[in-house]
């Protein structure tokens, strides 16, 4: 059974990819059909064609390899500077950048001389090629708030989990007390699980951060705490301990081996699924969306643990970059674990829509052969004619992005040589979830 489910996992997983892969291409589709851009092809995916249909001018299809999808438009790059579509020449740049031109011609036909994507304004070549990640950044929207209102998500709440019997630093063992071990604050006044704490010190507790910071900024001195038990409203007066914490970075994430000296009570809050309002749901998003950036800006420093994970006999790094194959086994074995079919869906939904707000941010770096990078070269074309205007200079003509084609070479070299990385990491050394 536990076999089924993980197939049946990762079949989701694979299904839900193709449907956010699609999802972003219909954005490039939509707008350059919008704008009169021809295009020959819509596909789904790479490699061989599976399956295919002509609509119209347009081949939809969906192809083998489930990890990508482009649509093909007419004229991506303008003529070369004699005004001819190709110019051989022994100098491999030369080569590959009218290969890159002559290759976004081949399918032209007559009638397209003014439905080619270069002959388009610079904000509407920004529009077709921003469309397709502000897709993914829609439906991640779209699933995390489904996620955060619908299901709720796991926090820490300000009740108590468990009390803590005597006072040890942070990392330290708690299920025995050392010789001559102090109790801690809670387990003097007796504090108890499944306590709600309503008040601290007089200020009403909203949630456990809050709890945390005004705990930890009391040491040594005696406070009263309202707490809710068994239907009534019982106050206590601890004398908040000082003692050795762990110690929390300025976007409140915990520093590994790290603490600091602060107010202690002594207890293990209680988790709880909980529904998030919209606002507390954007929120978190934001916060999501900021981690998504410093990630992204850290992959480099990634590629030495990742080298490790596929040589090396260490367990992989839970903080680790993982690929669509080791997304697609998380997948598989959350469906394999006993717990609540409510709490499945829900994970396999916030993984889908964290996919797709990676998709956003890496796809909006200004960077050929990504979209962000034909984003960039439109603008650059729209500053560069702008400062003509001004200047009363000659229009300098449409920005020749296929010239940075061989610089787009290294780049997929490198963004392939990644990915294949990670794929060999999470086959040999996965991530594994608990």
């Amino acid at each position: 059974m536990v076999a089924v489910m993980t197939a049946i996992g990762i079949l989701v997983f694979v299904v839900g990819l193709l449907v956010s892969i699609a999802w972003h291409e219909l954005g490039h589709l939509s707008t350059a059909k919008l704008f009169g851009i021809r295009v020959p092809q819509y596909m789904v995916g790479f490699g061989p064609t599976i399956w295919s249909r002509k609509k119209g001018e347009t081949e939809y299809g969906i192809k083998a390899i489930p990890f990508g999808g482009y649509i093909r438009m007419i004229g991506m790059f303008p003529p070369g500077e004699d005004g001819r579509i190709t110019k051989r020449s022994s100098s491999p740049f030369r080569t590959m950048i009218e290969d890159a031109r002559e290759a976004s011609y081949e399918e032209l036909q007559d009638g397209d001389e003014h439905r080619l994507f270069y002959t388009r304004k610079p904000w509407k070549r920004v529009i077709v090629m921003f469309a397709g990640p502000f897709m993914n950044l829609i439906l991640a929207f779209g699933l995390f708030l489904t996620v955060n209102m619908g299901f709720g998500v796991p926090s820490t709440v300000p009740t108590i989990g468990s009390v803590s019997q005597c006072i040890v630093k942070a990392g330290e063992p708690t299920d025995t007390c050392p010789a001559g071990a102090e109790l801690t604050p809670a387990a003097k006044v007796q504090l108890k699980q499944g306590d709600k704490v309503l008040s601290f010190d007089g200020d009403r507790i909203r949630d456990y951060d809050q709890l945390q910071a005004d705990i930890r900024k009391s040491a040594g001195r005696t406070v009263a705490i309202v707490v809710e038990r068994d239907g009534q409203q019982v106050t206590l007066s601890p004398t908040i301990a000082v003692n050795q914490v762990q110690k929390y970075d300025a976007n409140d994430r915990p520093v590994k081996g790290q603490t600091v000296e602060a107010g202690f009570l002594g207890f293990t809050p209680k988790r709880e699924v909980v529904q998030q309002t919209f606002g507390q749901s954007v929120d978190r998003m934001y916060d999501m969306a900021e981690n998504g950036v410093r990630s992204l800006a850290a992959l480099p420093g990634k590629i030495p643990g990742l080298w490790n994970a596929v040589v090396g006999d260490a367990p992989r790094d839970p903080d680790s970059p993982i690929g669509m194959v080791g997304a697609a086994r998380v997948s598989g074995e959350v469906f394999s674990l006993d717990i609540p079919g409510s709490q499945r869906i829900a994970f396999f939904v916030n993984l889908l829509a964290g996919i797709n707000l990676s998709l956003f941010l890496f796809n909006m770096l200004p960077l050929l052969p990504l979209d962000g990078g034909h984003v960039a070269g439109a603008l650059w074309e729209s500053v560069r004619r702008g400062v003509a205007r001004v200047l009363r200079r000659p229009d300098p003509g449409p920005f020749d992005v296929a010239k940075l084609m061989p610089f787009a070479y290294v780049v997929a070299s490198v963004f392939i040589g990644f990915t294949v990385l990670v794929m060999i990491a999470d086959l040999v050394n996965p991530v594994k979830i608990s």
